[in-house]
């Protein structure tokens, strides 16, 4: 008779089949690795340079198993392996680089997973001189040659290019690229660029202007000749910006104007055929502002000419009486008597104010050079025959030259500050000859913004 195994002793007998069958071995694919952005740019000394998101994955394996690390540099006094920092656990890590010296290298970044298998990508990096007041320096990338701004509220400003007619929201306190864009070219029926050089906001509607001169060539381009709207709805993150309407005869009723006055201004010598823009009797527009508790007059200030146009002569502004209906019907410009500032020999390079009608004029020379002229901050109260008054000297020895102003402070306050922004296109960022605007990434052109005490 043959005895009946209880449950007990079928389970250990399968127990024991269990543990005797040999072990399966785990495998574990490739890993996988990919960068958020192959080209990133920074600055010696830089605070807050830009990131660059790292991916990874490894089938079989945990991601917080993987490790990420800079594993080989070409060029190690622009910034080495030591220099890259990588944060996080997850499938998405944080990579940064601290600049060593100004130049190019390109960094190998390597995943490690297990099964001692690995992956690399490479991040070509970029690394500018370092400036001035690091700490307040901030670098818009993505473009080079920034040249008006305006800010729409939640610590975001949109910045005008003036090669090209891409408008670009950027986070005033971090370094890094557009969080939106928008190109109005096709609105604007153009091919090239509109030369933006002045913006200013009233309510929800944004105006912009071209520098309605010659290219530096001397020769009349049609899509200079343009002043536009934008609809701003939302702010911050959620900003849009909607097209309005275009006006493309602003110039020629300016040279009309002054002609009509006994050429006060020299306009129509200064937009000839053959004239650059950016002389001492040019013709260049780059400030835009509304006249103090209007909505109707608009100032338009000049890079060139002065007034009279000699060394020392005065920055001028020319206001124009109707610019609502100029942008909203199309109605003829017409024009206020000119206005004539003693900004120490410079001319207007950006005018704003704020709710309180306190202006702020950033001045700077005619000359289209190497930005080593002075650059000066003046306050004003926006009344013609009343003097400007200079708030502060800026600095002139780092890459770019200042354009914009983002918006005005209460000047009033003591230690207010204002942030500036730099059109950086002309500038050899890296040491080797090559213009910003002409680098081959996007990634590597970039503004810098800074800040400044008026107050």
């Amino acid at each position: 008779m043959k005895k009946q195994l209880g449950t007990a002793g079928i389970a250990a007998l399968m127990l024991a089949g269990l543990m005797n069958t040999p072990a399966q071995a785990v495998t574990y694919g490739t890993p996988t690795i990919a960068l958020s952005a192959g080209y990133l740019s920074g600055a010696v000394g830089g605070v807050g340079d830009p990131l660059v998101n790292v991916t990874v994955a490894q089938s079989g394996a945990d991601v917080s198993a993987l490790t990420v690390s800079a594993s080989a540099s070409s060029k190690s006094s622009v910034a080495g392996t030591g220099d890259v920092t990588v944060t996080g656990t997850g499938a998405v890590r944080q990579l940064a680089v601290t600049a060593r010296g100004r130049g190019y290298t390109n960094l190998t970044v390597k995943v490690t997973g297990l099964g001692g298998k690995s992956a690399t990508k490479t991040l070509y990096y970029a690394a500018s001189a370092a400036v001035q007041n690091p700490a307040d320096a901030r670098y818009l990338t993505g473009s080079s040659d920034a040249s008006a701004a305006v800010d729409v509220g939640g610590g975001y400003t949109v910045v005008a290019d003036d090669e090209s007619n891409v408008l670009r929201l950027y986070d005033r306190s971090r370094s890094g690229a557009p969080v939106k864009t928008w190109d109005f070219s096709s609105q604007l029926g153009v091919t090239k660029e509109v030369d933006i050089e002045g913006a200013t906001r009233i309510g929800n509607t944004i105006y912009w202007t071209g520098s309605l001169g010659n290219n530096k060539d001397g020769e009349y381009k049609a899509p200079r000749n343009t002043v536009f709207t934008t609809t701003v709805s939302g702010s911050g993150t959620t900003t849009q910006l909607a097209y309005g309407r275009s006006y493309t005869k602003l110039r020629d009723d300016l040279v009309a104007w002054d002609t009509a006055n006994g050429n006060r201004y020299g306009f129509a010598a200064g937009t000839a055929a053959g004239e650059a823009p950016k002389q001492i009797d040019g013709f260049n527009v780059e400030g835009l502002e509304f006249a103090p508790g209007s909505t109707t007059t608009a100032y338009i200030g000049f890079r060139a000419p002065l007034a009279p146009v000699v060394p020392g002569g005065k920055a001028l502004i020319v206001p124009v009486t109707n610019f609502d209906q100029v942008l909203a019907s199309g109605a003829k410009a017409a024009f206020g008597a000119g206005i004539e500032l003693d900004l120490g020999g410079l001319s207007i390079r950006d005018i704003r104010k704020n709710a309180a009608d306190q202006y702020l004029i950033l001045a700077g020379s005619w000359a289209a050079d190497d930005n080593t002229d002075p650059y000066a901050l003046y306050s004003w109260d926006g009344v013609a025959g009343h003097a400007p008054v200079k708030r502060a000297d800026l600095p002139t020895s780092d890459a770019g030259g200042w354009e914009a102003i983002v918006d005005v402070p209460d000047l009033s306050v003591p230690g207010a500050r204002v942030q500036l922004i730099t059109d950086c296109g002309s500038a050899d960022l890296y040491g080797d000859g090559v213009e910003a605007k002409d680098l081959t990434h996007a990634e590597w052109k970039k503004s810098r913004s800074g800040w400044f005490t008026v107050g």
